[in-house]
């Protein structure tokens, strides 16, 4: 528990920062600090985002994770898949979809997946 706490400010309980030119931990809202020596020797780890650490550095992101996400979103809404003029075998359907994945050893083909894009049954095919 001693870690924990001198992570923290004993006034406001904010996280402290790390200031290397005053060699002290500061607390960002009521300035208050603390010696590096009382820190030294222990080790600390947190996470932060992306946007956490622009935000920290006073920087802008380039490319914000909301286009992140929507571009991953385009992408994994409609799938391309390539078409082949191939009866499927359940509903009969003259054309499936197909995509490839290279699942076994490097020295064997590749599987096909075909998929039926009027009754959506789906099969495999190893080449």
């Amino acid at each position: 528990m001693e870690v924990y706490a001198s992570l923290f400010c004993s006034f406001c309980g904010t996280l402290l920062s790390f200031n290397s030119e005053l060699a002290a931990a500061v607390c960002p809202l009521c300035r208050s600090q603390k010696d590096i020596k009382e820190l030294q020797g222990k080790q600390f780890w947190y996470r932060t985002t992306s946007e956490g650490l622009a935000r920290r550095l006073g920087i802008e992101l380039l490319v914000k994770p909301s286009d992140l996400n929507e571009q991953e979103a385009d992408e994994t809404d409609v799938p391309q898949r390539a078409m082949v003029n191939d009866e499927c075998p359940k509903c009969h359907n003259p054309q499936l979809e197909y995509y490839t994945r290279q699942l076994r050893s490097a020295d064997e083909g590749q599987t096909v997946f075909y998929e039926c894009p009027n009754c959506r049954y789906k099969f495999a095919q190893n080449m």
